[in-house]
């Protein structure tokens, strides 16, 4: 992956978004650090569905919800003062 400096990118703003277009996803850096990455809305949109796809529904989350009546370990926690 290519990585840009933040002021690079804004200057040559076509070729980062030409060589992600062509498939090559671009970094862009602000103050030496990543900030964002620039990919073809192709590849964005795939990323989208494939997250959903594998992502579980309210009604999974709600089934694997353990239904036998067994104890389950509480925390012990202190009580903190509250002034009224």
């Amino acid at each position: 992956m290519a990585k840009w400096q933040l002021q690079d990118a804004k200057n040559r703003f076509s070729a980062v978004v030409d060589a992600a277009v062509a498939g090559n996803p671009q970094q862009v850096t602000r103050r030496g650090k990543p900030a964002v990455v620039v990919l073809a809305a192709d590849e964005y949109e795939r990323l989208r569905h494939l997250e959903k796809a594998t992502a579980p529904t309210l009604a999974d989350l709600l089934l694997a919800i353990p239904q036998d009546d067994e104890e389950f370990e509480r925390l012990s926690l202190t009580v903190r003062p509250v002034q009224l």
